[in-house]
């Protein structure tokens, strides 16, 4: 497998309405770990890569417990911060049919909300590493986690480590603190030799219009200006999902290179959905699984879409498959139970 890869981001507890109950219909919460930056190193570990997880928690029972979790599955958490503070927290409405779940966001002044580009040593914590991996989710958290995911990538640069950057772009919290989400967002994409996104991301950071009435001729025409944009940029990937309701939803991906033809995963059927949360975060590890192992677009691209449409299976945020188990859905596409 390749040099480290360490992932830089909050970790966060998600309390969820038990089965497809509205929050507080009933009495009790059901607790899990996540994060978009964790979920990625999760599934990393998983298919064998060297994965460290970089950013703080709280120092409580709380944040013992998140940590644990991550090392349960592989992850390094010696390069996890301990500070005095709270956790973050995310609540998960389950949808169904035809009522969309919903996210409430309560991590302001969580612990690592609270830390800026000086708490971290990354010298330190890019000894050895061969990329890093951020999300657009870390500056949208606030002004001094905005600073520190950029100090993250340019560190990343001078260590001569690769940088993967996942837009998810998130209003509601750079809506809680007027946060500039194009100038920030351009910035860290400036950085990245892989960029998960789309045309909605390109027209919010680079302002440009993408009416074509086929999904892949607006992700191409996207795809082109973050070349242009981005000189840095190698790879850009991202899903197109066709929604027919809440529990059945239809992906293919799509993996474009600078001068190189878009390779695209042809769509599979996800239904019934058991958790949605956490896909995107699996789509991108299994993209990035593939071209750590210098697979061409074609094959890496098909693997990030297997992965991501397995981990709709999976209760939880973490996509807690193996490689055997991504490479049987593509193989097989048998359903019986395996004896």
């Amino acid at each position: 497998m390749s040099a480290r890869i360490v992932c830089f981001g909050e970790l966060l507890l998600r309390l969820s309405a038990p089965g497809r109950e509205r929050l507080l219909q009933g009495p009790s919460l059901e607790v899990r770990v996540g994060g978009a930056e964790a979920n990625v190193g999760v599934s990393l570990a998983r298919f064998g890569h060297q994965v460290a997880m970089a950013g703080t928690v709280a120092d409580n029972a709380l944040g013992d417990a998140a940590a644990g979790e991550l090392r349960r599955h592989g992850v390094d958490t010696t390069g996890l911060r301990r500070a005095h503070g709270r956790m973050g927290l995310y609540f998960l409405a389950p949808g169904a049919i035809q009522r969309p779940a919903e996210v409430l966001y309560d991590r302001a002044g969580s612990a690592f909300a609270l830390a800026g580009p000086d708490d971290y040593d990354w010298p330190a914590l890019l000894a050895g590493a061969g990329w890093l991996h951020l999300s657009g989710i870390t500056p949208a958290v606030g002004a001094a986690t905005a600073t520190a995911a950029l100090a993250a990538a340019r560190a990343a640069r001078a260590a001569g480590a690769r940088v993967s950057f996942d837009g998810n772009f998130r209003p509601r919290l750079w809506q809680a603190w007027d946060g500039d989400a194009r100038a920030i967002l351009s910035a860290l994409m400036a950085e990245a030799d892989v960029l998960f996104a789309d045309h909605r991301d390109m027209a919010l950071v680079l302002g440009g219009q993408y009416p074509q009435e086929a999904a892949l001729d607006r992700i191409q025409a996207a795809a082109a200006d973050a070349f242009a944009a981005f000189p840095r940029l190698r790879w850009m990937a991202c899903t197109i999902r066709t929604v027919h309701s809440v529990d059945h939803h239809a992906l293919s991906g799509v993996l474009a290179g600078r001068d190189r033809p878009l390779a695209l995963a042809p769509q599979l059927e996800v239904t019934p959905i058991v958790d949605r949360i956490g896909g995107g975060d699996a789509f991108a590890a299994g993209v990035l699984h593939g071209l750590i192992q210098g697979w061409d677009a074609e094959r890496s691209i098909g693997f990030g879409l297997a992965a991501g449409c397995l981990k709709h299976s999976i209760p939880g945020d973490f996509n807690l498959v193996s490689e055997a188990e991504v490479q049987a859905l593509l193989s097989e596409r048998r359903y019986d139970v395996r004896r």
